[in-house]
């Protein structure tokens, strides 16, 4: 499978709600993600597939208070807790818009975003998941294996992360080992090393390295 990213940097509300304390809770609200358009990716998201993950999510991770996303894209479909900015609170279809309510929490990346939102700073969500392409008529059509591992990841400067990981990352197959997903050059490395004998083992973990510079 592979990482699938998709930015979102337009329509995105900044939301301060009051408690009965004075206190305020910060959120952002907007279209977090979009089917049934070929989007600037040159990838389209049929609106069955969409929804199912959606259901999913609501029901595995919203419902559950575990719905996170990171302040930047990370280049891999796992989610870094020091780095987690914000919970996703809400997801609802509005059409073929998959309208996104996420809390910024008080954790140290959450403080910064906080700061970026009452300085008066743009800032975009980038969905991350992982899934299946299949070619259609020149679209990249993302086929119903589909997960999302965060429906938003929060980006300050949306241009270059979303440059940075298309071109480190999303071109990369991921397996899962052991519950998390790795780079399945990773596993194919790992096995190779295990497999080679000692007149050859120097070799071939020279060869793995400059496999994975390629990458890079």
């Amino acid at each position: 499978m592979k990482l699938i990213t998709e930015l979102r940097e337009q329509n995105i509300e900044y939301l301060a709600e009051e408690k009965e304390d004075g206190t305020k809770s910060f959120y952002i609200r907007g279209p977090f993600m979009q089917a049934e358009i070929v989007n600037r990716n040159g990838r389209k998201y049929p609106i069955e597939t969409m929804m199912n993950e959606v259901k999913r999510y609501n029901e595995n991770y919203i419902s559950k208070n575990r719905a996170f996303g990171e302040l930047n894209h990370p280049p891999s479909p796992t989610i870094n807790l020091d780095r987690v900015s914000h919970r996703i609170v809400e997801l609802t279809q509005e059409g073929n818009d998959i309208i996104g309510k996420a809390k910024i929490m008080e954790t140290p990346m959450g403080n910064i975003v906080k700061n970026l939102m009452n300085e008066g700073c743009s800032l975009g969500v980038s969905s991350r998941g992982m899934g299946s392409l299949k070619e259609v008529n020149g679209v990249n059509v993302v086929q119903d294996d589909f997960q999302l591992v965060t429906a938003a990841d929060i980006v300050a400067d949306p241009s270059a992360p979303a440059a940075f990981v298309e071109g480190i990352m999303e071109g990369v197959e991921w397996v899962m080992i052991n519950n998390s997903w790795v780079p399945n050059f990773i596993d194919k490395a790992q096995q190779t090393i295990k497999e080679s004998p000692k007149s050859k083992l120097q070799e071939n973990i020279d060869k793995i390295y400059k496999e994975f510079f390629s990458k890079v």
